[in-house]
């Protein structure tokens, strides 16, 4: 305590997001089973408590791999998201969790002893502490705020290249909504280092091949 002030912990809890894998077209994000008290057995969003001197992203790489079961090179990038101070979200005691967001490569990793779930933001189940209300707060961040305007958060999420269906996807599963094609197709036009190829690719047996953006090398 200090000046009378009990001090709080700070939790990093990981929003680690995956496009493509399990399933082509979809964008799910990983829980895991605790392993420990409190909540033993129930799923959870990957997190630790901060180390002395650690940085953030460091700390979020941590929960990715000792609470997923990840490999450190699966995460491709990461960053911060909102924080969460109300005081009895721990049992344990007062634990101010700063909120973080991770992208997983789609491509298939080694797994360790631990099997993540990769579950929809619409159906993510009942989780522990207050993750639920995590990912019913910071799924708007990431619609509004990260997708299209933050470059390594949609480069790492799309890939180097991506067909067009790929997009109106991403944007529909983190706004709860489908948009549309026109205004993103306007979208992606405005955004530096994103062009439109000559290619098209056909994602599904029904409809027209879907046109590809591509990333710039250099950007």
């Amino acid at each position: 305590m200090m000046d009378g002030v009990e001090q709080s912990l700070v939790s990093i809890d990981v929003i680690a997001l995956r496009f493509g894998n399990p399933e082509p077209g979809q964008l799910r994000f990983a829980v895991a089973e605790r392993q420990a008290e409190p909540y033993t057995g129930q799923r959870a969003l990957p997190g630790v408590l901060l180390g002395a001197g650690e940085r953030l992203q460091d700390a979020a790489r941590r929960a990715v791999t000792t609470k997923l079961g990840l490999p450190d090179d699966a995460i491709l990038a990461s960053g911060q998201l909102a924080v969460f101070d109300e005081p009895h979200r721990d049992p344990r005691g007062p634990t101010l969790s700063v909120t973080m967001w991770a992208v997983i490569t789609s491509e298939d990793v080694p797994m360790g002893d631990i099997t993540p779930e990769w579950v929809s933001w619409d159906n993510p189940g009942d989780l522990a502490f207050d993750h639920n209300r995590i990912v019913a707060d910071t799924r708007p961040i990431l619609a509004d705020s990260l997708l299209w305007r933050d470059e390594v958060f949609t480069r790492a999420l799309t890939g180097a290249s991506f067909p067009a269906s790929y997009a109106l996807a991403v944007a529909e599963e983190l706004s709860g909504a489908r948009p549309d094609p026109g205004n993103l197709n306007r979208t992606l036009k405005s955004l530096p280092g994103l062009e439109r190829t000559d290619e098209r690719v056909r994602v599904s047996t029904t409809g027209r091949p879907s046109v590809v953006w591509q990333w710039s090398a250099d950007t």
